[in-house]
């Protein structure tokens, strides 16, 4: 059973990170040179999608990453420095996450709605601030999990 955890934990995260990377690496440079509207009507359909697939793997997540620590290694006290490391980051991820949903994304929305091009637009970089941290954390936290077994403390 800690085989199929680890392979959901890890087909998840690669979803969420390899989602944000798309987003700002070959969406943002691709819609640069859509009208303001049509742009900003694209980047909210996607993100309405992908957020919605966020929110499924950030439950995936904490289910199989906590899941296997105590029932694959019986707690925190049994896993390496690297699994606390990992718990940190995912934590952070998930906080920001939270933070761009509740905040850059709805203003987004709402300024979208109204028609209020430059809000939205303001908005949008917001939220690709924090999905540009999240990127980080989230290529710093899979490197952690590909070798963190490896490393010697």
């Amino acid at each position: 059973m800690i085989p199929f955890a680890l392979a959901i934990h890890t087909i998840a995260a690669v979803i969420w990170v390899g989602g944000i990377f798309f987003l700002l690496v070959v969406l943002r440079p691709a819609s640069a040179s859509l009208g303001d509207m049509t742009r900003l009507t694209l980047w909210r359909a996607v993100l309405d999608r992908f957020f919605h697939w966020v929110w499924q793997c950030i439950a995936l997540l904490l289910i199989t990453g906590y899941g296997v620590v105590f029932f694959g290694y019986d707690g925190f006290a049994s896993v390496g420095l690297h699994v606390h490391i990992m718990q940190l980051t995912g934590l952070m991820m998930v906080a920001l996450f939270v933070l761009l949903w509740t905040r850059p994304w709805q203003e987004f929305c709402h300024a979208l709605d109204r028609g209020d091009t430059p809000a939205a637009t303001r908005a949008l970089g917001r939220l690709r601030g924090f999905a540009l941290a999240n990127l980080l954390l989230g290529f710093f936290t899979t490197v952690l999990g590909a070798i963190g077994a490896f490393l010697s403390y």
